[in-house]
């Protein structure tokens, strides 16, 4: 194994929106081949064809464009490996199933699902394995003649395991160690239906995983009791020399209370469970996404690879080349995450003073045009600039923040406590003294602005620049004033001043 490339998969299952924990472990396996200079392969695994959603796979691939996460071969990529798709590789699963069953590691069996259920009524625990198999029908119980016409009659049928039992199986775990089971707690799994012709997700799993190379299975922890049968799988095939190490995640964690992160949890408390908008097409409903609420990107990685994972200082604020040179599997938590969901916020916030301006602006300059308001994009990107150190946790939050640099306030209220506080008897003079100061500049930059009137200021005695603000913005809100000064220009800065001291005089 260790002279092996690397080469890691993510393959969900397009029965509906992607989770967010399920972006988790496409990080993980990203930033575990990336680091080890190998290969990320994205497969489909629909199988299970009664669950399909149309549009879930498109959804999935937009999903990680918008994340960043790229795959080195697949769905829409191609690879040497291919079809990546499970539907597509009837033929080559099929010729997996003959195999087991001629070498009697696998058996076809009849029973209805009727028949199951009446079985699992009538015996408390029921499972079809060793103790049971003589007893149901099946070709270990059946003539091969009767099996063989029950077949070519297009009777349904599905094909199993052979499970033998009282052997010890050794999960090889990155994250948890060595995880024993017995396999007389296995039952026998079924691995092929005849009604769709198509192998369930244990025999496809095994055989595109050996097929595709693949050198290590990092996945949730829900999928844990499948990894002996597993295991006991790549031994029937005889493949024990390339099976693939596994690593099983933490399960993600509802903010509060016991129990794995769910959807409901999402909505009870105002976040998303999903890194894009959803809509349902049988419901119509509509679940919100990260990227919809505001969320960047690698605000949204950065805060998921610390959970249940952490490079072990205290620096917080990663980049995705900073998580690929540090990330390390055995390190991670055994333990379930608690999904903070307020770290997101601050994440999200930390993430938005560091980028750049020019990114940030179309979305502030699609809520002005929502509101009637068209500016160049230049002075759209000069207010995210000063407006993002307010602290906010999305872009959308600025409107109301920063509505001042294209609406000139329209009322002075003196209920409002920063006004009042700020325009006393004698404010209105004050304030035509400084206008008559701005009108005669030679220049209305803010260093200009800022020599001046810092003199001015020191000169007369006074300290205009609360009562200034009362007159630009009509409250209590905005930026360093002479940037918004200049923003606005002397012209408009100069009409603002004159209407105030006309109102409030």
């Amino acid at each position: 194994m260790t002279d092996r490339k690397v080469r890691v998969r993510f393959a969900p299952s397009p029965t509906g929106p992607l989770h967010i924990g399920g972006v988790r472990t496409a990080l993980y396996n990203y930033l575990f081949a990336r680091q080890h200079g190998g290969e990320l392969v994205f497969r489909i695994e629909d199988t299970d064809s009664s669950r399909f959603v149309p549009g879930a796979e498109e959804y999935i691939i937009e999903s990680f464009r918008w994340l960043g996460i790229r795959f080195d071969e697949g769905v829409g990529i191609g690879g040497p490996h291919g079809p990546y798709r499970q539907s597509e590789r009837r033929d080559i699963y099929r010729r997996y199933v003959e195999r087991l069953l001629d070498e009697g590691k696998a058996y076809v069996a009849f029973d209805t699902p009727e028949e199951l259920n009446a079985r699992r009524t009538a015996e408390a625990n029921f499972q079809y394995d060793a103790t049971t198999r003589a007893s149901m029908r099946n070709s270990l119980t059946m003539p091969a003649d009767e099996v063989r016409r029950r077949i070519d009659a297009g009777e349904q049928y599905v094909v199993r395991f052979k499970v033998e039992p009282g052997e010890d199986v050794h999960v090889d775990d990155i994250i948890r160690g060595d995880v024993k089971i017995n396999s007389s707690i296995l039952d026998d799994k079924v691995l092929y239906k005849s009604a769709d012709d198509l192998p369930t997700y244990h025999l496809a799993n095994i055989v595109d995983d050996h097929l595709m190379e693949i050198t290590h299975v990092i996945r949730g922890e829900e999928w844990l009791p499948s990894a002996p049968l597993h295991v006991l799988l790549y031994r029937a095939f005889g493949w024990e020399d390339t099976m693939p190490r596994f690593a099983h995640l933490p399960l993600l964690l509802k903010p509060d209370g016991k129990g794995k992160l769910s959807k409901r949890d999402g909505d009870r408390l105002g976040f998303p469970v999903f890194p894009l908008e959803w809509h349902d097409p049988k419901t119509g409903d509509v679940s919100p996404g990260y990227r919809e609420s505001g969320y960047l990107p690698e605000a949204v990685v950065n805060f998921l690879a610390l959970l249940g994972w952490n490079p072990g200082t205290e620096q917080e604020i990663l980049s995705m080349d900073d998580l690929v040179r540090l990330f390390d599997l055995a390190k991670c938590s055994k333990a379930g995450a608690r999904f903070d969901y307020v770290k997101g916020l601050w994440f999200n916030k930390e993430y938005i003073l560091m980028t750049d301006n020019a990114r940030l602006a179309p979305e502030l300059d699609r809520i002005l045009r929502q509101n009637g308001i068209e500016e160049p994009m230049e002075r759209v990107e000069a207010v995210v600039g000063m407006m993002k150190m307010k602290k906010i946790n999305f872009i959308r939050e600025l409107w109301p923040l920063c509505d001042f640099f294209f609406r000139a306030p329209q009322t002075y209220s003196m209920d409002d406590k920063f006004v009042s506080k700020n325009w006393k008897e004698g404010t209105a003079d004050e304030m035509r003294r400084l206008a008559t100061l701005l009108a005669g500049l030679d220049g209305f930059d803010v260093e200009s602005q800022r020599a001046a009137v810092d003199a001015w200021a020191e000169e007369q005695g006074v300290r205009p620049w609360n009562a200034w603000r009362v007159c630009l913005v009509g409250t209590g809100k905005g930026p360093d004033m002479y940037e918004l000064a200049a923003f606005l220009g002397r012209e408009e800065t100069l009409a603002r001043m004159h209407r105030a001291i006309d109102i409030l005089g």
